[in-house]
């Protein structure tokens, strides 16, 4: 059976005219995601995995496996038949998760159209279940300061430089909007930070950050206590054994933080980055300007901070007027 790419497997770049299965098909496009399309680990994870179970859910259905040429002939009405599978079989997925593999699958036959030839317009008929986008779910002001001072506090007392360096990631988050993999890509040769950041994020897409003083403090406070000698193209943020820090480090610290300070579960890193946003919007920055610090590609999912906004001053209204009661 077809194995996901994981986020540590680093597979030899396929050549177009040696692949020959649906399975090298299927590899030559996750290295062309990962590659072109600059797609996280998480991405080629959640992508490959989809397209695995519908390989294996057409070789059950059709008695044998589907090879590069039966790509072809898939009909509509078999993609129809696996979502419908999806949705009510052992584990169910919901509609996002449905929509999501949906998309993964097309993904790889537009790749395989371009790529190799394989088309298949019975694909692109297929509708997927509508998905009602929600509406971010950032931390309050005092949740964010909270959770940053909270990360100050080493696990050991001779480690005081691992708090430090957990309150310069979590302050970058907040204090410029990042994701997770933007903070963590950042090199050595990057601090102390400039005035803006140009981080790479989704798709390849360059946006320019500004950096406030409170983010370049914390990174500076974590550099002067980090025990390492750090190469300018070496990783800015480190381990305790000095590998690479990893997204699940920052997840399960603040899961950890929310836990003892009694925040609610959408106290996340990427909490973080929403907090940005919509703290931006109340103090009256336009949609556009949020749109290009967030690295958005349609105005659309940046307008979404608006619902949260207007519950904001909802909420503030019921707790000041005198007559909200």
């Amino acid at each position: 059976m077809a194995r996901a790419l994981s986020p540590s497997t680093s597979p030899d770049r396929p050549s177009s005219s040696r692949v020959r299965t649906a399975e090298e098909a299927r590899g030559a496009w996750l290295v062309w995601l990962r590659d072109e399309r600059r797609a996280s680990p998480r991405t080629l994870e959640s992508y490959g995995a989809a397209v695995t179970a519908f390989l294996a859910f057409l070789a059950r259905h059709q008695g044998e496996e589907v090879g590069l040429e039966g790509l072809s002939r898939v009909s509509a009405a078999e993609l129809r038949a696996y979502l419908a599978h999806r949705r009510s079989g052992e584990r169910p997925l919901s509609p996002r998760s449905l929509a999501q593999a949906l998309s993964a699958i097309r993904s790889w036959y537009g790749f395989l159209d371009r790529r190799l030839g394989v088309s298949n317009d019975a694909v692109a008929r297929v509708r997927g279940p509508r998905v009602k986008p929600g509406a971010p779910r950032p931390v309050s002001e005092p949740d964010a300061a909270a959770l940053i001072a909270a990360a100050g506090e080493p696990a050991a007392a001779d480690r005081i430089w691992t708090g430090l360096r957990d309150q310069a990631v979590l302050t970058l988050l907040w204090g410029c909007g990042l994701r997770i993999s933007e903070a963590l890509s950042l090199k050595r040769a990057e601090a102390p930070l400039p005035a803006s950041l140009r981080i790479l994020g989704k798709g390849g897409k360059t946006r320019l950050v500004p950096v406030l003083g409170a983010v370049r403090e914390a990174v500076d406070a974590y550099l002067e206590a980090a025990p390492f000698a750090l190469e300018p193209d070496e990783p800015l943020f480190r381990a305790v054994r000095g590998g690479p820090l990893t997204p699940r480090h920052v997840q399960a610290l603040t899961q950890r933080l929310r836990g003892a300070l009694g925040l609610p579960d959408r106290a996340t890193p990427h909490a973080l980055r929403h907090a940005f946003a919509t703290h931006l919007l109340g103090a009256g920055a336009d949609l556009r300007s949020i749109q290009e610090l967030l690295g958005h590609a349609s105005l659309s999912t940046t307008q979404r901070y608006t619902a949260v906004d207007a519950q904001g001053l909802l909420a503030a209204y019921d707790r000041a007027h005198p007559h909200a009661a």
